[in-house]
């Protein structure tokens, strides 16, 4: 049976989403905050993902050991990411434990202590992430393709910010900044998983619904001008090249239809082992060991991108290989087999993933966050059935235009010019 879920607005602004399963032995508690990378100027770029890490350093009442023995201690796990649209950080309990949950991440979401000693060993872990990504040559490609396809944007720039940025910061900055930015308008709390409906909401209100309002943080929206970049090149002590091939696309608040449509779109080239370019790139002429795609959703623009890693002999070969794709995808439609098996796909994934409590939280909090209501697992099924052959033919016609396209380039040092 899928889940279903319910949302409230507590009086202060925060929403609450129940997702309630009485035949499981866990609940997952998260919090979803709108604020990541896109939300910062320039000075502060990185410090939504650093807040993220300094969550977990202490509160005015628990050391950063006794959130995890309180958390892991007892069976748990909990953990947190930072997007380019927001930040989430949740646990996952045994279900008789929720309370403990909410207590202690509500403890991190309004009294998070920034202790300076943990300020300046945390700011190198963050550094060292950085550089640990910049180390990848796939990393920094997509990076880099993000910058060519929202240039003069924050969309564009990496999550985790610069050393440059985070030099600046001081515990204050970071302090100041979680006043402005953990409001209770601009925060989702879910819950999934085996719980007391009534008892959860005592709960959350308990813990979070005395807290001052404000408003979600601002960010300047993608603009048609400047276009994407036509690309971005970068050389590493590597053995192959690095490719991102990405179009600048439309938004999460567009159609369901289209949206809809450039899911199976984006499945049935490049997100399976069965996809066409996984087939035609890797399997029929042995390009490259991985080729996938994937896409994004933001509040105002999207977008698709296509990541390989390629032989330096072969890769005008693999890049041709890639450009027949696009053009058979805009000049035909799929079959009716392809068609099915790649909803089949689409539908059985997504059937699946809700089994799980956390993907449950991510599903419903997602839907809260991003639309203001829940939207049952059913419709998005639904919809998916509905997506026909000429839907895919339109949808891949208006992604895959010359105006919208950028390459992203990581080459070894000594490698010749790619095209």
């Amino acid at each position: 049976m899928l889940p279903s879920a319910t949302l409230e607005t507590l009086e202060n602004g925060l929403k609450l989403v129940l997702v309630p399963d009485d035949h499981v032995e866990s609940v997952c508690f998260g919090l979803f905050v709108m604020s990541g990378s896109r939300h910062e100027t320039a000075e502060v770029a990185g410090i939504s993902h650093f807040i993220e890490h300094m969550l977990f350093k202490g509160t005015a009442t628990r050391s950063a050991l006794e959130i995890s023995q309180a958390i892991e201690g007892r069976g748990g796990n909990f953990n947190a990411y930072t997007s380019e649209e927001g930040t989430c950080f949740y646990a996952h309990m045994p279900y008789n434990l929720l309370e403990t949950a909410v207590d202690i991440l509500s403890d991190m979401y309004v009294h998070a202590a920034i202790p300076n000693e943990e300020f300046a060993r945390e700011r190198h872990v963050v550094l060292e992430e950085i550089k640990m990504y910049d180390d990848e040559p796939d990393s920094v490609a997509s990076e880099n393709l993000s910058r060519a396809l929202f240039p003069k944007n924050a969309l564009g720039l990496p999550i985790a910010g610069s050393a440059a940025t985070l030099a600046k910061m001081t515990p204050k900055t970071l302090r100041d900044y979680i006043r402005r930015a953990y409001v209770p308008k601009a925060t989702c709390a879910v819950i999934a998983g085996r719980f007391d409906p009534d008892t959860a909401r005592i709960c959350v209100t308990r813990a979070l619904g005395g807290r001052a309002g404000g408003e979600p943080l601002a960010y300047e929206k993608v603009k048609a001008r400047p276009r994407p970049l036509r690309e971005i090149r970068a050389t590493r002590d590597i053995q192959q090249v690095q490719l991102a091939l990405g179009f600048r696309t439309f938004g999460v608040h567009s159609p369901i239809k289209k949206k809809s449509a450039a899911n199976v779109f984006d499945c049935l080239m490049g997100r399976t082992m069965s996809s066409r370019l996984f087939q035609s790139v890797r399997e029929k002429r042995g390009l490259s060991y991985d080729i996938r795609s994937q896409l994004q959703f933001f509040d105002d623009v999207g977008g698709w991108a296509v990541t390989a890693g390629l032989d330096t002999a072969r890769v005008d070969e693999a890049v041709e290989t890639i450009e027949r794709e696009f053009a058979r995808i805009r000049a035909k439609k799929p079959t009716a087999a392809e068609l099915r098996r790649t909803k089949d796909y689409l539908l059985g994934n997504f059937r699946m993933s809700l089994e799980n409590q956390r993907s449950r939280m991510h599903f419903f909090g997602g839907c809260a966050q991003t639309y203001g209501k829940i939207i049952p697992p059913s419709e998005m099924i639904d919809v998916i059935e509905a997506v026909t052959a000429d839907d895919v033919l339109a949808v891949a016609n208006e992604i895959l235009q010359d105006s919208r396209k950028s390459y992203s380039w990581v080459t070894p040092h000594d490698a010749a010019r790619t095209k």
